[in-house]
């Protein structure tokens, strides 16, 4: 096992009826904006039981939140939060949502010529306004940890940081604001959960079986919940679990003492930086090619994952190997998401050129081993 430090300060706050104690959560001289997507959380009663709650706070709301949040919509905010000395956030919605509020957080006291500068050069943050969250799409698992994604429209360019000052301090976790997602919804939080158990997971033994089997817990619990999930939308049981495995997934707990990967993510980034796909829509085609383009090098923890989590007992190892990627794009075609780019009407072949030129300008070099090359990525693209 790995050396590692491990530190997670975020309050959670799961089950029915939980948004009421907001007004506790949150002191009651601090200046609040709430920050919300399109529009959806007054459609479910979610926007109305936060009114509720906070009450007797001052509040001032900004909605707009894209699903893959703009580093210009944000900007937008950090002006506001400039201007009226506001001093919490309060994140109400889905990871981008969070991702966002990160992001503006991190930018109004900002010491540097351009907030983009934390994304694009790794600029030290040096203070952060608190933020907590009320989370209705489980996916990111950014209601439990210190990342966060921004786009940038003017640039095509995707990119991430991390910081320890934007840890939410609290996180409400009620499975019932998850009942009206959309089938599309639920199906991207749950293929990028099981993506991010993959990215800490499929990597190599270091003999660390505690995380192994962390991991393969929330990747079969996964697997088990999205049929009934699917059968049934209002099933809170599988509702609640799908939502705490998206927590778990990213909350550093896997990630342990262990090697990790995140080349899926890197490389779908950009494909959602070009092509404006879902993030989830882009990783689920993304794994299952990479995972062969790098099976010798993961062979032995796709194996273990094919016998312990899809019950694949095979003695040729290659074939095992295989039989498991198959498994998982399986797996993603039974919640309804594609696996290759052609579904989306994108030439793999022209994705891998332009992904190609972008990651070569950078010399991005990705994988546990980094060694996949600029070369590795587009060959990786290409055959998705």
């Amino acid at each position: 096992m790995l050396n590692f430090t491990f530190c997670n300060p975020v309050k959670i706050v799961f089950g029915k009826e939980t948004i009421a104690e907001l007004e506790t959560l949150i002191p009651i001289e601090k200046y609040v904006m709430m920050v919300y997507g399109g529009g959806s959380i007054k459609k479910n009663g979610v926007y109305e039981q936060v009114k509720k709650a906070l009450k007797h706070h001052d509040m001032v709301e900004f909605g707009g939140i894209e699903p893959n949040p703009l580093y210009e919509t944000c900007m937008k905010a950090v002006e506001i939060c400039r201007r009226d000395k506001i001093d919490f956030i309060l994140a109400v919605g889905g990871g981008s949502v969070l991702d966002a509020s990160k992001f503006i957080a991190a930018s109004v006291d900002f010491d540097g010529e351009d907030p983009w500068e934390i994304l694009v050069k790794g600029a030290e943050i040096t203070s952060a306004i608190p933020i907590g969250s009320v989370m209705t799409l489980p996916a990111t698992g950014s209601e439990m940890n210190s990342n966060s994604v921004i786009s940038r429209k003017s640039t095509t360019e995707k990119f991430h940081f991390s910081s320890p000052l934007v840890y939410p301090q609290f996180s409400i976790l009620d499975p019932e604001t998850t009942y009206s997602l959309p089938e599309r919804q639920t199906a991207n939080g749950i293929v990028d959960a099981f993506v991010h158990v993959m990215e800490q997971y499929m990597t190599f033994d270091v003999n660390a079986p505690l995380q192994d089997r962390q991991a393969e817990a929330i990747l079969l619990t996964l697997i088990e919940e999205a049929p009934k999930v699917k059968a049934n939308p209002n099933d809170y049981n599988a509702r609640a679990n799908i939502m705490w495995c998206a927590a778990e997934a990213l909350n550093g707990v896997i990630s342990s003492g262990v090697p990790q990967d995140w080349a899926t993510h890197m490389l779908g980034h950009e494909l959602t930086a070009v092509y404006g796909l879902d993030h989830a829509q882009t990783l689920a085609c993304v794994l299952p090619s990479l995972l062969r383009n790098r099976k010798n090098a993961k062979l032995g923890k796709l194996v273990q994952m094919g016998r312990r989590v899809f019950g694949i007992n095979e003695n040729d190892n290659e074939k095992g190997a295989e039989k498991t990627i198959g498994s998982i794009e399986d797996f993603f075609h039974s919640v309804g998401m594609k696996t290759k780019l052609s579904d989306y009407n994108i030439a793999s072949g022209d994705a891998a050129n332009k992904i190609l030129e972008r990651l070569s300008k950078r010399n991005a070099i990705y994988g546990e081993h980094e060694d996949i090359t600029p070369d590795i990525s587009a060959e990786i693209i290409k055959n998705c």
